[in-house]
């Protein structure tokens, strides 16, 4: 392969190892640059076990620099911001550090940026003549959103002022930067309604699963101790407050039914990082909370069904298409199944109420219904969900920006004013 342009990949979160959504795409589009570029890596790390994994990200070739995330001192800039009109979420990525190493690398070298997430835009909304891109992969305002109308004031109100005040964000970003990207065509289509300025410039790139990784086909040691016929189970971070609402939700209205008609029916939470309200959950009947675990195919592997009751869900869900891979029946809200490229009633059961929920799970028992379920699902992941596809297509957005083939942003905002900030450019 031909070698192009040295990449700069700015990242809100260390991408390795690939244990959850945004680390999982983060880590394959890294790995994927790297293989035809020199990659630069700039990253925050906010959880300790992670710094273990800097030497492995140390052999992409190119200049790194980590900045731990200390969450008390994040918080604290984030607060400051509340006496502006600045979204929390900027501040709370801010680093003079690592201001300073991109300004540094900028400086010395031409190279395309590749910003992943909004927080890591911030340091390089200076235009130094070189491509930049945005990996948004999802509207975080309308996520925002989504959380005022699920909480009470105040934290309502805090939570629909960052919606709007990052909103405004995004907005600068992609008027700034020469290509926007999202992780579905449903994320990238509510975008270009918010953004109607720059809708030429925003595309959409799927995740994609490693369906060879989580395959069935291998032989897993079983968890649940033989009792996996009766077991339900739920993957994720579990201090990620919308994966925190769904357990709760899951194990108050729907949990007790199901263990009226079938006793031994266990719900399994498995996801590092429970929150003090998912550990209050195992006190209840028939819920195990088991904390960071070495790998989850196990528990998808051996569970009878698997659930994704999320009340609150943007862009496309990691842990939806893993287990699908993984050939397990998946009954999932119709906001876990937003963004997806599956078919409701064929790949996955899409259930919104407890009482669809309690009848799909009670359909699962029959393993001649599960297993044609899991076969199915499996079957549409390998087809649609393949990284190397979704990989085609970032190269589809990124290759003709490098050779000049599309207009950057800066033609586009010719009209705007000329005093661009230039600090740190040659």
């Amino acid at each position: 392969m031909k070698t192009m342009r040295d990449i700069l990949f700015l990242a809100h979160r260390i991408p390795y190892p690939p244990s959850k959504g945004d680390k999982i795409r983060a880590w394959h589009i890294l790995q994927h640059l790297a293989q035809t570029r020199r990659v630069h890596l700039g990253c925050f790390v906010d959880d300790h076990h992670d710094w273990a994994h800097v030497p492995l990200l140390k052999e992409l070739g190119g200049e790194t620099c980590f900045v731990p995330l200390r969450t008390g001192q994040a918080l604290a800039r984030s607060l400051r911001a509340l006496t502006t009109e600045q979204p929390l979420t900027l501040p709370y990525y801010h680093d003079r550090r690592m201001a300073r190493w991109v300004r540094r690398l900028r400086r010395d070298r031409s190279m395309t940026v590749f910003a992943y997430s909004s927080s890591m835009a911030q340091y390089a909304m200076d235009d130094c003549g070189s491509p930049r891109i945005i990996d948004f992969v999802d509207v975080d305002s309308q996520k925002w959103r989504d959380y005022s109308r699920r909480k009470r004031w105040p934290m309502s109100a805090v939570y629909r002022r960052e919606g709007d005040a990052l909103l405004a964000a995004e907005r600068k970003i992609a008027r700034e930067f020469d290509a926007s990207i999202f992780v579905s065509d449903a994320e990238a289509a509510l975008f270009r309604t918010l953004a109607p300025e720059s809708s030429e410039r925003i595309f959409a790139v799927s995740i994609g699963v490693d369906w060879r990784h989580f395959s069935p086909e291998r032989e897993y040691p079983d968890p649940y101790a033989g009792a996996g016929h009766s077991t339900v189970c739920f993957t994720g971070m579990m201090d990620y407050w919308p994966n925190v609402d769904a357990v709760t939700w899951f194990v108050r209205s729907v949990l007790p039914q199901i263990r009226c008609s079938r006793p031994s029916a266990m719900f399994w939470i498995v996801g590092a990082n429970p929150s003090r309200a998912v550990r209050k959950l195992a006190s209840e009947p028939g819920v195990v909370v088991t904390g960071r675990v070495p790998d989850t195919r196990p528990y998808l592997a051996h569970a009878t069904a698997v659930v994704a009751p999320l009340r609150i869900a943007r862009g496309v869900q990691s842990k939806v298409l893993e287990a699908m891979a993984m050939g397990r029946p998946v009954i999932a809200s119709d906001r876990a199944f937003e963004g997806l490229r599956v078919e409701a009633g064929r790949d996955l059961i899409v259930a919104q109420t407890a009482e669809e929920f309690i009848h799909w799970l009670e359909q699962t028992w029959d393993y001649r219904l599960a297993q044609t379920l899991g076969d199915r699902a499996r079957q549409t992941v390998c087809s649609r969900y393949d990284w190397p596809e979704q990989l085609t297509r970032l190269e589809s957005i990124i290759e003709p920006l490098e050779a000049g083939a599309i207009p950057c942003a800066a033609s586009h905002n010719a009209h705007a004013s000329v005093h661009r900030k230039t600090e740190g450019c040659a």
